[in-house]
């Protein structure tokens, strides 16, 4: 299979994967579709547990809807409930259940509102949240705890769809929970239905961040300015720098003094020797291709508007799916560069680049999918999922890796260098502690994230809070932005290394781009701290392993992007240089 066609199958896959946009038609007094969801505490938004899990009216027989692929990875437990919710037709005050606590589940709701839990609940796949009950201190510091008994739902309907709906629980209706051994309770509920002129189409606006749009705008113009100064020095004095030079070794050569000559020129013997560990290098370099193809992919079909909000799971079935279709791209780039740079083990090339990104994403999945069963969230994949992912990975992924591989290596040619590398290996001169590799990495990651640390901020709120991120026009330039940055930053660096006669800038363009991966982590440990309230051992877990995981994705894909824009800047140069 081709590129062109791993790339079109992908798209289409995709689409067809995350899309969910079908309208949903009900008449007068039909049942509208409802679900209990899941319920948990509002600081730790990724330990959720089952809506039961709490002593709630139940029905006698709960039964779980059929969940897709992205429900399962969202953490989605939709379950059926005693409500009856039929189109148009209000209800005044209608009993759900009495029921009897006794101690136990007494303690259990204590428990749940000392840590703000709440529940979240699905009509016609629109979500609604409240909060379990509420917490109060009185004059003697002592914690009364109130279950609230009664909730209300506004729900707003055009012609025969429904628009919007919210859930409001009523703080008038209450049960307190003392300290007795047993207490009946009876939920109630009611529901308004209001009609509205909103289309279908825009029911989902609601959950934008529009009110913030001008602070995202002022974000971005900042970021321009940036890349615009950036890249306008950059080339202004490398072009400048770069004439010097060429004219100072131009006058050393007419002269046949080389005794006084320093600078890049003299490494053109070694500036193209290979590095150290060619199969590792060249399996990051394809896994590194495959990752911005996968990503430039995501923010196309983010742009078009298939990852609206609360599209349940949409983003990371989108994410398998392309993972698994472009793994063709990987193949066939490592390959390629690996037979170029006279790699012989392309057995092993292979493998290494069907796992370099996959092992340690499985490790650490499976790692948190553990905690998550122990502690019996609704996180916590089932066997069919995971078995579900790793036929997607088996069947398309690694075959397609294959196939690229072994095309990659029939095609490839004599490796394009415009300087011949010589036997012996100039050593390098003693290099001041500013430009050593330590001090190049850090100045080289910090500018790419200076450039998008306002829009991290957004982001992390959504994907670790309770908002919903829609702005992906906005997040697409601030996605050039961060690339653009990141190809200039490591040429000046790479320019200003090989100035001091050090001609070990393979690796090191690497992770000079990819170090923008280690600034992103910084910042989660950061945002954990200081701007979120989670905590616990799970939550934990579950953000620190994945943001672990992003931060590896990030560090691949943008160590490719330094290293290739730094080869193709070493090339330039030296092709001009006139050499004996």
């Amino acid at each position: 299979m081709g590129i062109a066609s791993t790339i079109a199958w992908s798209l289409l896959l995709c689409i067809i994967a995350v899309h969910a946009g079908k309208n949903h038609f009900y008449v007068p007094e039909e049942e509208v579709s409802f679900y209990v969801n899941k319920i948990g505490p509002y600081s730790n938004p990724s330990e959720t547990y089952e809506y039961y899990s709490l002593p709630f009216c139940a029905p006698e027989k709960i039964q779980h809807k059929h969940a897709s692929l992205g429900e399962y990875l969202e953490g989605d437990a939709k379950t059926n409930s005693l409500y009856q919710i039929r189109f148009q037709v209000p209800v005044q005050l209608q009993s759900l259940c009495k029921i009897h606590l006794g101690k136990g589940e007494i303690d259990e709701f204590k428990n749940a509102i000392k840590k703000y839990y709440e529940f979240e609940m699905l009509l016609d796949d629109l979500p609604m949240r409240g909060f379990i009950g509420t917490v109060v201190q009185d004059s003697h510091s002592r914690a009364h705890y109130y279950l609230f008994k009664h909730v209300h739902f506004n729900i707003e309907y055009n012609n025969n769809q429904v628009i919007h709906a919210n859930v409001t629980p009523d703080t008038t209706r209450i049960q307190e929970l003392g300290d007795e051994d047993d207490i009946l309770v009876e939920f109630t509920y009611s529901i308004k239905w209001i009609p509205t002129n909103a289309s279908f189409s825009d029911r989902m606006s609601i959950y934008s961040d529009k009110p913030e749009l001008e602070i995202h705008w002022i974000s971005i113009m900042n970021s321009l300015v940036l890349v615009i100064l950036l890249t306008g020095f950059l080339a202004i004095i490398l072009m400048r720098v770069l004439k010097n030079d060429y004219n100072r070794y131009s006058r050393t050569a007419d002269d046949d003094d080389e005794q006084d000559d320093y600078g890049w020129k003299l490494i053109h013997g070694d500036v193209f020797r290979f590095p150290n560990h060619k199969n590792l290098f060249s399996a990051f370099f394809g896994v590194g291709a495959q990752c911005l193809c996968m990503m430039s992919f995501i923010m196309m079909l983010a742009v078009i508007g298939l990852f609206y909000p609360h599209n349940s799971g949409a983003l990371p079935t989108a994410a398998i799916f392309l993972y698994a279709f472009t793994a063709g791209i990987s193949g066939f780039i490592s390959a390629n560069f690996y037979k170029k740079m006279g790699g012989e083990s392309w057995a092993w090339n292979i493998v290494l680049t069907a796992t370099i990104f996959a092992i340690p994403v499985f490790i650490t999945a499976a790692f948190i999918n553990t905690v998550s069963s122990v502690y019996e969230t609704t996180s916590a994949l089932d066997v069919r999922t995971i078995m579900t992912i790793v036929t997607i990975w088996a069947f398309v992924g690694f075959p397609l890796t294959l196939m690229g591989g072994i095309a990659g290596r029939r095609v490839a040619g004599e490796f394009y260098a415009p300087c011949r590398t010589k036997n012996f290996q100039r050593e390098i001169p003693p290099i001041p502690w500013y430009r050593q590799t330590v001090f190049q990495i850090v100045m080289a990651g910090f500018l790419p994230f200076s450039a998008i640390y306002i829009e991290l901020y957004y982001i992390f709120s959504s994907v670790w809070g309770h908002g919903s991120y829609t702005l992906f026009g906005i997040l697409f330039l601030v996605f050039l932005i961060l690339i653009i940055v990141t190809a200039c930053i490591t040429v000046a660096l790479t320019y200003f290394q090989l100035s001091m006669e050090d001609h070990h800038w393979w690796w090191r363009s690497f992770v000079s781009g990819g170090s923008t991966g280690f600034f992103i982590y910084a910042y989660s440990i950061f945002y954990y701290i200081y701007r979120s309230r989670m905590s616990g051992f799970f939550q934990a877990t579950y953000y620190f392993g994945y943001m672990a995981v992003v931060c590896y994705f990030f560090f691949i894909m943008l160590g490719t992007v330094g290293f290739y824009s730094s080869l193709v800047f070493v090339r330039q140069i030296y092709k001009n240089l006139k050499t004996d």
